[in-house]
């Protein structure tokens, strides 16, 4: 039974180690206690009083004390050395003291408008001067007031030790700071009193400076952020410890977390409604470090929020309001996200395995390439539409679903849209479908694991001899195991003799749910073959020491196209910005497109022009980009390099890719736009690639553009390979002096021309040439 320290003085107590899962520490005083490495997953923290006990809150604003009364010292210390050095009567002296000052100016300056977290480099090398030229100057004068030189020297190389004083006595107590402001003070007078004026203007100066900066740093100016996070760190020193902790599940609901360690806390789901001083805890790497994301657990507050590429695995943003929040790459997995509003959202190439929707509301959500899996969760979800692209300013509303714009999901259907069916047992069958035996092993299955819970939910012809079942199962069961079974049985059906199956069916027929999937199966058999989907993979590079392309209106009008052809389902586009060398080689390892469709500057000879890390122009060599199409020439059917002077790379990649488009010279941004519109019509209504590529250019020509004989056609069927086929088998033919072997060697020829792809035109050279030899 959960342990109850409700509303208990537990103030300094340690609880290391232990396990205290689903424990009740609501209202209670934790303040100084020490949970590290505890198990607290699904503990009750609402209404906790964490952070400092009052003795260590009393020895801090002590420490804050000494520290400003010494930055005090040493600023006023300062000042009187640089004065001393300006009342010597040597030209050197005065050259120091000029130079010293102007430094002193200096830092104070970059200080305030860079702040501390680039100035520091530039504070410590230009106090390294100055400490050098006071020393060495005052070494002549006042060989005594070196060690001032020095203190002061240090105090700037810090170039905050005042305001890390002021910082850390501001998160301590006000107490801090204005002491460090009367310390200031007090330099003053003493500077007054002894003639010392520089001592005392630099006193001043530096205890504004660290009231400004603490000021600014727990404002959550990101130019102070260092000084914050000491300050937050150190009056964290002797706070509540969650150090290490399992916090899963945990709820800090107005819990009060001033000076409260979460280092290397796991926070799965952790709530933080209404928590008071979240912003002061001490995070280490977990999300807490991020002000937004802490905005947003403590109030809910999200809109218009960036979270882009952000690790917020787990988080807990139940109710929160995140209409238009970008999450582009972030990591949301196992996230709560119950009942948020997620209107607009930006969830493209967001990782959310295991991410809870429950009850969320998705409307105009933006969804391209988002990772979902079985486990993630859609119940309840709330979307009338959402969009399948990331808008842009030419294409606002791309890829919405439902297509028609008059239609809105109903409750429940989003889910059932969008979430694959994960849990599903599919059987592949690729050689001699046979449905007796399909439904004979199904049934046999099903009674052999009545727990598995199997149903049919959908099945797929794929070209000859190629048949898929896919079947619902429990989401625990073994599908390998249940797979494995089902083609054992399968398998030993087709092997029996014709006489022997039919005996078997026979005994079988008595069930009628046999006989029904049998008809099942040779109905989708016999029905419309359902054709596979062929990747067209969009490449667009336009460094930025290149002329203004309009590869975005290119790639919208190819899509655009696309979605009005009669045949859409056949194609799916695929889209990468700004390529380099080895996103191209990263891009066809992904996708395995069949078309590879290049847009931008080509250079002729010289090569393709892709971009480099910092946006500039990278050429491609032709041989180096021709050997890597080999290696997907199983894959790649087309390659179109819609770029100026691309037939050079287009005679080096047909000798490995079929059909390959390039131009001959130098083509206008709108023509290539219309030569791609054009060749995308016509292959989205079922036409050939060659079709397709006429079409294109006499798209070119209706348009008027006087460009209509640029792109230029290359066909593998002249490649090297098969050149060797046709000299060797003629060469046979001649040989034997077979006239009538030679005429139907010149018709195998033409089909062979014609229609067999790189792959199979190997095979069957080999085969034939053996046959003939």
């Amino acid at each position: 039974m959960p342990v109850d320290y409700s509303g208990q003085n537990l103030r300094g107590r340690s609880f290391i180690g232990l396990d205290l899962a689903g424990a009740n520490f609501s209202y209670a005083d934790i303040r100084s206690a020490d949970f590290t490495g505890a198990i607290l997953t699904g503990a009750s923290f609402s209404h906790v009083k964490a952070g400092l006990q009052k003795r260590w809150l009393a020895f801090l604003v002590l420490v804050s004390l000494l520290i400003s009364g010494l930055a005090g010292f040493l600023s006023a210390s300062v000042g009187e050395l640089i004065g001393s050095v300006f009342n010597g009567s040597s030209l050197e002296n005065q050259v120091s003291g000029w130079a010293a000052l102007i430094a002193v100016i200096i830092v104070f300056i970059v200080i305030i408008r860079q702040g501390l977290n680039s100035a520091i480099a530039i504070s410590i090398s230009i106090a390294g001067a100055v400490a050098i030229a006071l020393v060495g100057a005052v070494a002549v004068v006042k060989p005594i007031t070196s060690a001032v030189a020095v203190a002061g020297a240090i105090a700037f190389v810090g170039s905050g030790g005042v305001a890390i004083a002021g910082s850390i006595a501001l998160v301590v107590a006000v107490t801090g700071v204005i002491t460090g402001a009367m310390v200031g003070a007090i330099a003053v007078a003493i500077a007054g009193a002894t003639g010392g004026a520089g001592a005392g203007s630099v006193a001043l100066i530096g205890a504004l400076l660290s009231v400004y900066i603490s000021r600014r740093a727990l404002e959550g100016d990101e130019k102070y952020a260092l000084i914050r996070d000491i300050a937050v760190a150190v009056a964290a020193v002797g706070g509540t410890s969650f150090r290490s902790c399992d916090l899963t599940d945990a709820d800090f609901t107005e819990a009060i977390l001033k000076s409260t360690d979460f280092r290397k806390a796991t926070l799965t789901r952790t709530c933080f409604q209404k928590a008071k001083k979240l912003d002061r805890v001490r995070p280490g790497s977990t999300y807490l470090q991020k002000s937004h994301v802490c905005l947003v657990l403590v109030a809910g507050l999200g809109q218009d929020k960036n979270f882009d590429r952000l690790y917020l695995r787990g988080v807990n943003f139940k109710n929160a309001r995140l209409v238009d929040a970008s999450f582009i790459g972030a990591d949301l997995s196992g996230a709560n996200l119950q009942d948020a509003d997620l209107s607009r959202a930006k969830l493209q190439q967001t990782q959310l395995d295991g991410t809870d929707f429950t009850g969320a509301t998705l409307t105009g959500a933006y969804i391209q390439d988002w990772n979902i899996t079985s486990d993630t969760k859609f119940d309840g979800v709330r979307c009338e539409y959402v969009y399948m692209r990331v808008p842009t300013k030419e294409n606002p509303d791309p890829l919405r679903k439902p297509d028609n714009n008059k239609e809105v999901f109903g409750d429940g259907e989003f889910g059932d849209f969008i979430k694959p069916i994960f849990d599903t047992l599919d059987l592949y069958h690729n050689q001699g479908v046979d449905p007796r035996a399909i439904a004979i092993s199904f049934k046999q299955l099903t009674e052999n694991h009545p727990d598995a819970e199997l149903r049919i939910v959908g099945m797929e012809v794929r070209g000859e001899d190629k048949f898929l079942i896919k079947a619902k199962t429990a989401t625990q069961t073994d599908k390998s195991e249940l797979s494995a079974e089902y083609f054992e049985t399968y398998n030993q059906l087709k092997g029996l003799p014709e006489q022997e199956l039919r005996l078997l069916l026979a005994e079988k027929e008595k069930d009628s749910r046999i006989r029904r999937l049998e008809n099942m199966v040779q109905t989708a058999l016999q029905g419309t073959k359902i054709h596979e989907v062929r990747t067209i993979l969009f490449l667009a590079a336009n460094p930025d020491t290149t002329s203004h392309l309009r590869l975005d209106e290119e790639n919208r009008q190819i899509e655009i196209g696309l979605q009005r052809a009669k045949k859409r389902e056949q194609f799916d586009l695929k889209q990468r910005w700004a390529v380099r060398v080895r996103d191209v080689s990263q891009a066809l390892l992904d996708f395995k497109p069949q078309i590879v469709h290049f847009s931008g500057h080509g250079s002729g000879d010289d090569g393709l022009a892709l971009e480099d890390e910092t946006g500039n122009v990278r050429l491609v060599d032709t041989q180096a980009l021709a050997k890597l199409f080999k290696l997907f020439t199983a894959s790649v059917e087309c390659v179109v390099l819609n770029a100026c002077y691309s037939e050079f790379q287009a005679e080096a990649i047909v000798k490995h890719i079929p059909y390959v488009i390039g131009m001959n010279k130098e083509i206008g941004d709108r023509a290539s736009i219309e030569f791609a519109v054009g060749f995308y019509a016509a292959l989205g209504a079922g036409e050939s690639i060659e079709f397709a590529y006429e079409f294109g250019c006499n798209a070119v020509e209706l348009a008027g553009f006087p460009e209509h004989l640029t792109p230029v056609l290359k066909k593998k069927s002249s490649n090297i390979y098969y050149l060797k086929f046709q000299e060797n088998c003629l060469m046979c033919d001649a040989v034997h002096g077979d006239l009538l072997m030679r005429e139907k060697r010149r018709s195998e020829l033409t089909q062979f021309n014609a229609q067999i792809h790189h792959k199979i035109e190997t095979v069957r050279l080999t085969l034939l040439l053996s046959t003939r030899f």
